[in-house]
């Protein structure tokens, strides 16, 4: 059986654990074959990010296009993008290429609320790639800069501030509810069939670095497949929780490590 191919726009993290390379390691243990596009290099480690240097927007178009002419593309990831000229350069790429199946990652703020991008970019992201998307997975700090409203405390919120970002953008909408403080971690699903939530226990370990992108990248994965989008999102959501769980079997970096993305090819 032949393997579908999708692509992942986002920055390279050299320590593995997130962007780029977690989209990779996602990608592959779902069963694609990934493809890449490097918008911005960090230093960064488990213990953070140390600097960052922003690709020319030029040579991102450029890996597009690259990609795109000679690749059949099945699902597309986006992480984090800061800047204006970068978001539009993307949005423009996908339009080009009439790219399927995008999923976008909003990454706008750190875990403990800190602020990632401003809001012009914010803004650009919202008007230029959120109509494009088929699913954006926003988490509970992203949802409540998006909306304008404080972050969710229950689940009635939740559903409140994913129908408006729903009803703004078109595409459906999946609030991570991973920072919450229930005993399970609940994911709602909103999109114009309704609502349908995910459940995962919620497993206490420091090792929760790059979920974001794995998790979204997994989803990517699922969609090259021809999963509908509910199942993409619960297949996806199975094996993170099982990437987390595992994840006290690597020893990588003195902070916030990693999840192990293989968990369930080692088991195999």
């Amino acid at each position: 059986m032949t393997l579908k191919n999708a692509l992942t726009i986002a920055g390279s993290d050299s320590g593995g654990g997130a962007g780029i390379q977690a989209d990779i390691k996602s990608m592959s243990a779902n069963g694609v074959f990934a493809t890449t596009v490097i918008t911005a290099l960090t230093a960064q480690n488990t213990l953070g990010v140390k600097a960052i240097h922003d690709v020319p927007t030029s040579f991102i178009a450029a890996q597009m296009d690259a990609v795109f002419s000679d690749i059949e593309i099945s699902a597309v990831k986006i992480g984090m993008l800061s800047r204006v000229e970068t978001i539009h350069i993307v949005a423009e790429g996908l339009r080009r290429h009439k790219a399927r199946n995008i999923v976008l990652d909003p990454v706008m703020v750190t875990t403990s609320g800190d602020p990632l991008i401003d809001d012009t970019a914010v803004e650009s992201l919202i008007a230029e790639l959120f109509p494009l998307a088929t699913l954006v997975t926003p988490n509970m700090h992203e949802a409540a800069r998006l909306t304008g409203s404080a972050i969710a405390s229950n689940a009635a919120e939740m559903v409140r501030q994913a129908e408006v970002l729903h009803t703004a953008c078109g595409a459906a909408i999946l609030l991570k509810g991973g920072h919450g403080t229930t005993q399970t971690s609940d994911d709602l699903l909103f999109s114009g069939s309704g609502e349908q939530w995910f459940s995962a226990p919620r497993i206490d370990t420091p090792n929760t670095h790059g979920t974001g992108c794995s998790l979204s990248s997994a989803i990517a994965a699922n969609l090259a497949k021809g999963m509908p989008l509910a199942d993409a999102v619960s297949s996806a959501k199975r094996w993170l929780s099982g990437a987390i769980a595992a994840s006290g079997t690597l020893d990588v970096g003195k902070g916030h490590g990693p999840v192990h993305h293989f968990h369930n090819l080692l088991e195999e």
